[in-house]
């Protein structure tokens, strides 16, 4: 097993070198630049748009705008935002979390090409049914001759899609705030039956496929990231008199370094900071992975550039709210100087000092939240890469992967899932990327059709 776990361990760190660094964060700034940052000033309108302003039951799809930003959102304010975020400052201090603000400003440009990309060229699955996301866009956008790029995504989006991290995260939080302290017995066999119950959870919802995905998470996830902000609010408060020397370290130490304890990139602690705080961000907030696109793909609407728009707003929820109450929480109580990287159990150790008693049951029911919409979401982006590998009638095999991938996370080491998760997110990267950047003319061809018609 330990021979396993250094494989996939070289293996993450042999994908997340140099070369894809260049092309998510270079791609992305690329993107930002060559948009001169049109879609940016176009947010309030994007507002508008969610709000459901647009809506017509008549456009192409199957779910509408909030619904769609709601799916991809539990996949994405999950448990990469209360454990990576406390992983990446375990490992990187806090100027971790400057690394990841920017990864998320650079990806909300990369967010607005891909998923208008996503409705722009959608295709159709072998039940003839509309489809979106990278595989499609791939082939409908570039043309048949770019098909294996396509196939390499669907293929890397099987694994990438496996709920296995946030399972892992959930079961270590049950037993850590839950099970040990009532003095109950925590360890396989406790792992395995939260697995279980999970799987179960999961089976009923997923079986009604995307229709009762989207219903059930655009009711869990504003709920969920309102109670987390609230809970986060009441932390802040509590230590508020070290809330600003704590931010501002943010930005001192994104460039200092000195509390950073990973691998050095090329030989340097600021570069190996940098790569820790854009592969948490791209496993926080998924842009330029292209998860999302499936989501957003099979949302109803005729203009691209409005999903666009949407899809924009996720990395600025996800990363620079969701993730930055997590980080404070975790500095303004002191705990990140602790020894304990184990994600989870440091949030909610801050949970547990700032608001005794019952910190850590809030956080516990934020946790069940995130993970379990998280569970809904994968799995219709699971399904949806097998349909294209080998035909929709039969993406229902998926499932029964996915659901023993639930048991396998429950019961496996945090660092083995991580190294999993993050291998196979940056082949998605690649083909996602690639695309997006050689159609990029056409999305801003769109976007100013799209703008002037708007304006006027």
């Amino acid at each position: 097993m330990s021979q396993i776990n250094q494989f996939i361990e070289d293996f993450a760190s042999f994908v997340w070198g140099i070369p894809l660094v260049i092309l998510l964060i270079g791609g992305g700034i690329y993107l930002l630049i060559y948009s001169r940052f049109l879609p940016f000033r176009y947010l309030g309108h994007s507002v508008e748009v969610l709000r459901g302003k647009y809506n017509n039951p008549d456009d192409p799809g199957d779910i509408n705008h909030f619904q769609a930003l709601s799916t991809a959102l539990s996949s994405t304010v999950g448990m990469g935002n209360i454990a990576g975020v406390a992983v990446a400052i375990a490992v990187g201090g806090p100027g971790a979390i400057f690394w990841l603000w920017i990864s998320a400003v650079v990806g909300m440009a990369t967010k607005f090409f891909t998923n208008s990309l996503a409705v722009m060229y959608r295709g159709k699955d072998t039940e003839g049914k509309i489809q979106g996301g990278v595989m499609y866009f791939i082939v409908e956008g570039l043309g048949k001759k770019w098909k294996p790029l396509a196939v390499f995504f669907a293929v890397a989006g099987l694994v990438g899609a496996l709920p296995v991290f946030n399972v892992n995260q959930l079961t270590q939080a049950i037993n850590y705030i839950l099970l040990e302290p009532n003095n109950i017995e925590t360890g396989f066999m406790s792992s395995l039956i939260i697995g279980i119950a999970l799987t179960l959870i999961t089976t009923v919802v997923i079986i009604g496929g995307l229709d009762r995905i989207s219903k059930t998470v655009s009711k869990l996830v504003p709920a969920m990231v309102a109670l987390y902000f609230v809970s986060v609010l009441a932390i802040l408060l509590v230590n508020y008199e070290v809330v600003f020397h704590y931010f501002g370290l943010i930005f001192t130490d994104a460039f200092a370094a000195n509390n950073y304890k990973g691998e050095p990139l090329l030989g340097g602690l600021l570069g190996g900071l940098i790569l820790l705080g854009i592969r948490r961000g791209a496993f926080s907030n998924e842009a330029g992975i292209g998860t999302a696109t499936m989501a957003h793909g099979a949302s109803k609407t005729s203009e691209p550039i409005r999903e666009g728009l949407i899809a924009m707003l996720g990395p600025a929820i996800d990363t620079l709210v969701v993730c930055t109450l997590t980080a404070m929480a975790i500095l303004v109580t002191d705990v990140w100087q602790t020894e304990d990287v184990n994600g989870v159990s440091l949030t909610a150790a801050a949970f547990d000092q700032a608001i005794p008693y019952v910190g850590n049951y809030l956080l516990l029911l934020c946790i069940l939240a995130f993970s379990i919409s998280s569970l809904f979401s994968y799995s219709y982006y699971g399904t949806k890469c097998l349909s294209f590998l080998i035909g929709a009638e039969n993406k229902k095999y998926y499932n029964w992967v996915y659901i023993l991938s639930i048991i396998i996370g429950a019961t496996t080491s945090l660092s083995f899932i991580l190294n999993l998760i993050d291998g196979f997110f940056a082949l998605m990267a690649i083909p996602t990327m690639i695309a997006t950047l050689i159609l990029s003319p056409r999305v801003m061809k769109a976007a100013k059709i799209y703008f002037a018609k708007y304006n006027n």
